[in-house]
Parts: structure tokens; sequence; C-alpha cells
């Protein structure tokens, strides 16, 4: 059982936030958190159209440069899209508290994703080699290997700063899917991209942060009392 007191503050914006100004205040609440001045935190928000350049980017993904504003995020991964309709979340936990492991908190993090998804009765999946969360698409013509197509239908780009986590997930729930025509989106080609309109499913942005919440504590249970508590 987790205690309430141990549980993240939860954050919705309800009109898009500017990139510049949501990584201004992640930064300001990770320096907080370090210091002991503030508790974790999940922000819930959309991004106005734009594509942003994670650490590993290459220039050559980037398909239509002038298409949209793009921000160098800092993060982990490649290109990504964020815009209307895409539920960014903003993950920033205290891994002091919980697991000092990097590869495990991705792999929670997608873990996190794929139940949120099974709600709706989407069987989202990891892919070997593929950060990300994946759906396999029967239903559209295979690759021209004869391989299976399978579309993404989340993203996954995170930080980590003096054992603080920061940036975090994106599913797509109803975002123009013709917006990712301007990159490779996380430098993979050929495999293509989704959301769960297109997928059929009527969900809503406040439909999927209730999932969100409801599996968080289901991934994120353990946690060390502070050394306050």
């Amino acid at each position: 059982m987790v205690r309430p007191e141990d549980r993240p503050e939860w954050r919705i914006s309800d009109t898009p936030v500017p990139y510049d100004e949501a990584l201004a205040a992640m930064e300001a609440r990770v320096a907080d958190i370090r210091a002991g001045h503030a508790g974790e935190l999940i922000w819930l928000l959309e991004h106005p159209p734009l594509y942003t350049a994670g650490t590993s980017a290459k220039d050559h993904d980037l398909v239509q440069p002038g298409r949209f504003p793009v921000h160098v995020a800092g993060r982990g991964g490649q290109y990504t899209y964020h815009g209307p309709g895409q539920r960014v979340a903003y993950v920033m936990l205290d891994l002091r508290r919980r697991r000092q492991d990097v590869r495990r908190f991705v792999s929670d993090l997608e873990e996190w994703t794929i139940r949120s998804l099974a709600r709706f009765g989407v069987t989202a999946e990891r892919r070997a080699g593929r950060v990300g969360v994946w759906v396999a698409r029967p239903d559209k013509p295979p690759l021209f290997d004869g391989s299976p197509r399978e579309d993404k239908i989340a993203a996954i780009g995170v930080r980590i700063r003096h054992w603080v986590s920061f940036h975090g997930i994106s599913i797509n729930v109803e975002p123009d899917l013709g917006h990712y025509d301007g990159i490779v989106p996380c430098g993979i080609a050929g495999h293509g991209v989704t959301s769960l309109v297109d997928l059929g499913l009527p969900v809503t942005l406040a439909d999927l942060d209730v999932a969100l919440a409801e599996t968080f504590d289901e991934v994120f249970a353990e946690v060390r009392p502070s050394a306050a508590a």
C-alpha cells in the first residue's frame, strides 16, 4: 500500500503549454526536488505543434525543417512530434527514494503506458531495440521484407539529473498523424505511428488521464520514506 504522502502531486494543464515554458518549469521543479524543497510531480499536458530533438537526433531525420518549430530537448532519444491530441506526461520522480536504475525506470515507464492502454482493450508491446510502445497492425500491408507492420503509439524520452527524473512519455490519443511526416520519428523508418482514435477507439484525453492515475501505483509502488517522514 502506497501512503498518500508518498504519492506525487498530479497536475493537469487544460490548454497547450509552450515547450520552452514547460522545460523551464521542469528544470525548476527538478532542482527543488533535489534540494528537498518540493515533492515529486506528474504533469499531464499538451503542446502546440512542434518537433523536439533528443540527444541522439540526426539532422537527416528532420525531413521538413520549416514545418514546425524545433526545440532541443536535452532528453534521450531522437526526433519526436508533440501537438494537440497527444497526452504528454512529464514525470519528475526522486529515484533516490525509488530505484536508482535508469534502465528499470525506462522499463517502468513503458509498463505504465502498456497497462494504461490495456484499459481500453489495446494490446501494446515493447520491441527489442526500439524504445517506446508499439501496436501490431495486421490490418495493414506488411513491410517490404514481409515482416508484420507495427505502429508506434507512445514515445519515451527521459533525462536523469542527480537521480531526479524529468521529461517522460507521450501517448497519441487523437493528434494529427500527418504531422509526423516532417520527421523520421525516433529515427525508426518503415514502421508508422498510430493513436487510440486511429485504432477506432473513441478515447479522450480525460479518459486516458484516469487510466494513467489508476495504473501508476501498480508500477511505481515501491517508495522509501523520506528522511523528513
